[in-house]
């Protein structure tokens, strides 16, 4: 691994792997075929882009978006590898670029949208290629039961064969058990060697909050992050034009995203997005999927997501540079009735609906929880947690708890009485013992029950439905107007074989709207200054090259800057994020801003900057300017090239002969001796 340690540091500026990738790429390198489940933000995309530098060959990656594979491409490029993209979206001189750079073997990774393979022309393409590893991003996709198939994933196991059964290295953030055996069963011959690194973000803030006044609510969540780049997930188009305008009425850089926009608005809201500091794009739930900008520091979802896969993925496109970011999911009855309808009016056959319910649960669950929010979304994939996490809302602020028996027997009870023909509404009216025309019209005020909730306003007992709901007690019936019916899991509560917890405070605060607290900090008071100013030459670059700006340094690099200060181009080496052709690109103008003057580095030291062999250079060049008149000082002057001093750090000589090759007969008798004393050191 050498090799791959050494690619990167000098490509992709990391002194290490994070957690997991090593064994990954391990594999990857070793030629084995590979399955690895990743967290969103986990560094997926190094796991084969880096294998892809060491092998002879092109790495076809097959992808589903062209906004991701245009970023990715960018990003590679960036860092100074041949890497290309063939996609619907290309002019006719990236495409030809392309081919070009395939005839002269120098593109080393292509990447190719999944529904390109159907094309005649692709097979004849790819068929006279040295494709060495086929890496499928996205692997969900294949699962026919997940929650995004994409047909044209099927056709990849096909591809595999006729290219002869290359190496295949499939990678996902989101797959449960079942998703993981399709893929398998769909990709691969036989079993691959599989990689589980957890599910876990524990850079994001995890909350959810009930609808009371839910703009409200999104406007002093957004507020209390003035300037930062987010995402606000809406269920229909109308609301994602609503919430913009609201949000830019309130001094917000936002704007909105959906499928019903024309083409070239939706590309310019993408590019706007790529290239803008700070700005909010509400958007159905297509956005950002395709978008690699590591910054975004919140997700917000006005509306529930249709399942915790969904949720997962979506909230993981918040913090991708590890950095603290925030997730709020607001919520309430309506959007519960709202994915039971959608599931339930569905075309799928019945073993898929009731999958499709199972998935929903598993969300409200998550959303009305009485414990540790990760811990809960965390089980769902498979995966303990131990501790809680104390970054969610449950962690900072546990809820209050009662036995809510006695009021979920009441709703039910209510509910049986009155033939499972009526929804929230009317069965709010006879528990709260409300005297009105449709009451009276069908005798409901002489039930047992009318009357019997009382002590709960109307507003309390919408809560009280809305967790009913969402422990799956009772669900809307889409044949029947909507009227709840009671489930299965209702019944032991109603027959007293069994008794249910509820959140007391979120039934106290049912009419209320509770405000969200302020963000974690991403840097120390002290150098917020200093991290505005990084950022805004960060702009001033990014506009400049028409790139978006976590192109140059993503947020995560800023941070660390502000942070450390360092001082000299080696100090910036060691700084994450920052490969050898961002330092040449971008070294001195960045540690003019932190101290105020530029730093002098000849090219062939630069290279070797906050490296071992840097260190090694400096002393052998103060070794030489000792020695340059001999140890008399008056003899005549000798002295070497940068070049030559950079070969001795990086080749390290440990004899005399070994030295004369490099500088020859006459310097080596001069600087030998003190130079094999400082090499053999």
């Amino acid at each position: 691994m050498n090799q791959t340690t050494s690619l990167l540091h000098s490509i992709f500026g990391f002194s290490g792997f994070r957690p997991g990738q090593a064994e990954i790429v391990e594999a990857v390198e070793a030629g084995e075929n590979v399955l690895a489940i990743m967290p969103t933000g986990g560094g997926k995309s190094l796991c084969f882009q880096l294998p892809a530098l060491t092998r002879d060959g092109v790495t076809l990656v097959i992808s589903p978006l062209i906004a991701l594979m245009r970023d990715q491409v960018r990003a590679l490029r960036e860092a100074g590898v041949e890497a290309g993209a063939l996609t619907s979206g290309n002019t006719e001189e990236e495409t030809e670029e392309i081919f070009q750079a395939l005839d002269e073997n120098r593109l080393k990774i292509l990447y190719m949208a999944p529904e390109r393979l159907a094309s005649g022309g692709t097979s004849y393409l790819l068929g006279r290629l040295n494709i060495s590893l086929i890496a499928v991003d996205e692997a969900h996709c294949v699962s026919q039961w997940g929650h995004d198939f994409r047909p044209d994933y099927l056709k990849i196991g096909a591809l595999r064969q006729q290219l002869g059964n290359v190496q295949l290295a499939a990678f996902t953030a989101t797959a449960d058990q079942e998703t993981r055996e399709e893929i398998i069963e769909k990709l691969f011959a036989s079993p691959p060697t599989t990689f589980i690194n957890g599910f876990d973000r524990p850079n994001l803030s995890l909350a959810f909050e009930p609808k009371g006044q839910p703009r409200q609510q999104l406007l002093e969540f957004v507020s209390a992050r003035k300037g930062q780049a987010g995402i606000v997930y809406c269920a229909s188009r109308n609301k994602c034009e609503t919430l913009a305008q609201a949000l830019r009425a309130e001094g917000h850089a936002a704007i909105h995203y959906h499928a019903g926009m024309d083409p070239d608005d939706r590309r310019h809201a993408e590019f706007r997005f790529q290239q803008e500091d700070g700005l909010i794009v509400c958007a159905t739930i297509a956005f950002g999927m395709g978008i690699d900008k590591p910054d975004i520091r919140f997700v917000v979802h006005a509306d529930l997501p249709k399942s915790i896969e969904s949720y997962y993925q979506e909230i993981g496109r918040a913090g991708r540079d590890g950095a603290p970011a925030d997730t709020l999911t607001l919520y309430g009855a309506d959007d519960i009735r709202l994915r039971r309808a959608q599931i339930d009016e569905g075309l799928a056959p019945p073993e898929r609906r009731e999958a499709d319910h199972a998935r929903l649960n598993a969300l409200l669950g998550l959303a009305e929880s009485l414990k540790c929010r990760r811990q809960t979304l965390l089980a769902y994939f498979g995966e303990t947690r131990e501790e809680p996490c104390e970054n969610c809302d449950l962690c900072t602020t546990p809820p209050e708890i009662f036995d809510g028996t006695d009021a979920v027997r009441m709703a039910l009870s209510a509910m049986l009485r009155t033939g499972e023909s009526f929804g929230a509404g009317h069965l709010i009216d006879i528990v709260t013992g409300t005297m009105n025309d449709k009451i009276r019209a069908r005798q409901h005020d002489q039930l047992p029950t009318f009357g019997v909730g009382k002590e709960y306003t109307k507003r309390q007992w919408q809560t009280i439905f809305r967790q009913m709901m969402g422990h799956d007690l009772i669900r809307p019936d889409a044949e029947r107007m909507g009227a709840f019916r009671m489930t299965e899991a209702a019944r032991p509560i109603l027959r007293g074989e069994a008794t249910i917890d509820l959140r007391l405070d979120t039934i106290r605060k049912a009419a209320e709207t509770r405000s969200r607290s302020a963000p974690v900090a991403l840097v120390a008071e002290e150098d917020e200054p200093l991290l505005a100013a990084l950022k805004a030459k960060r702009r001033e670059l990014a506009e400049a090259a028409r790139a978006p700006a976590y192109v140059i340094f993503p947020d995560r690099t800023l941070i660390e800057m502000a942070t450390h200060r360092p001082q000299t181009l080696d100090d910036f080496r060691r700084l994450n994020g920052v490969g050898q052709k961002k330092l040449e690109s971008y070294g001195q103008i960045f540690l003019s801003v932190i101290t105020g003057e530029a730093q002098t580095m000849v090219p062939q030291r630069r290279k070797l900057a906050g490296r071992d062999e840097g260190e090694l250079f400096d002393r052998l060049k103060a070794a030489q300017m000792d020695l340059q008149r001999g140890p008399s000082g008056l003899d005549k002057p000798l002295s070497l090239t940068n070049a030559q001093l950079a070969a001795l750090a990086q080749q390290k000589p440990q004899s005399l002969d070994a030295l004369t090759r490099i500088l020859g007969d006459q310097k080596t008798t001069r600087f030998g001796e003190a130079f094999l004393a400082i090499l053999s050191a």
